[in-house]
């Protein structure tokens, strides 16, 4: 029993210590390829938006949208995800996700608040809020960068990282939003 433990425990470490390799080429990536259009104009526009919409949200209306979204994730129609799904900012990022030939697995956008925005692909929240991609980017200013740890995706098939960056207005320095990309970590190498 003890050999097995042993046994897991190396594996577990093996894994730890390979996953933390991927950093260096997912923030070469985050340089080289997502910052170049991470601050486009759709996607601030898009965020500004929905900041104006949503900026007077208490808790208890962020945790009834966030449930709600829940629910409703995998029924045929749905109204909140439709309008994250289905809008110009969210086009745009499916566009630099097609173009990343492989290396981008989702991609979105958030708020202030932490809800999402637009996304590529259905997430399975509505709030990002109280997670470290976003309490680690918008919540630390500009410039912030919060590289994830590499885990297996069970929907894609594939070790995927999330790299999430801070989204600034451009003309004030004041964070608005983040933006959160999965990489294909096993496509970086």
């Amino acid at each position: 029993m003890k050999q097995m433990v042993l046994a897991v425990g190396l594996v577990a470490s093996a894994f730890a210590a390979s996953a933390n390799e991927y950093k260096p080429a997912m923030q070469s990536y985050l340089e080289s390829e997502i910052s170049a259009w991470a601050h486009s104009p759709v996607l601030l526009d898009a965020i500004r938006a929905q900041n104006i919409q949503t900026s007077g949200y208490d808790q208890g209306e962020i945790d009834q949208l966030d449930q709600a979204w829940r629910s409703e994730v995998g029924q045929p129609s749905s109204e909140i995800i439709s309008n994250v799904l289905e809008n110009e900012a969210a086009q745009f990022l499916r566009e630099q996700m097609e173009q990343s030939g492989g290396i981008i697995s989702e991609v979105f956008t958030m708020d202030a608040r932490g809800l999402n925005v637009s996304a590529s692909d259905v997430t399975s929240d509505y709030w990002q809020g109280d997670e470290a991609k976003f309490q680690e980017t918008y919540g630390a200013g500009p410039g912030a960068v919060f590289i994830d740890e590499v885990e297996f995706d069970e929907s894609s098939q594939t070790y995927q990282g999330q790299v999430s960056i801070v989204i600034v207005d451009p003309d004030s320095n004041i964070p608005i939003g983040a933006i959160t990309i999965g990489l294909n970590a096993e496509a970086l190498l």
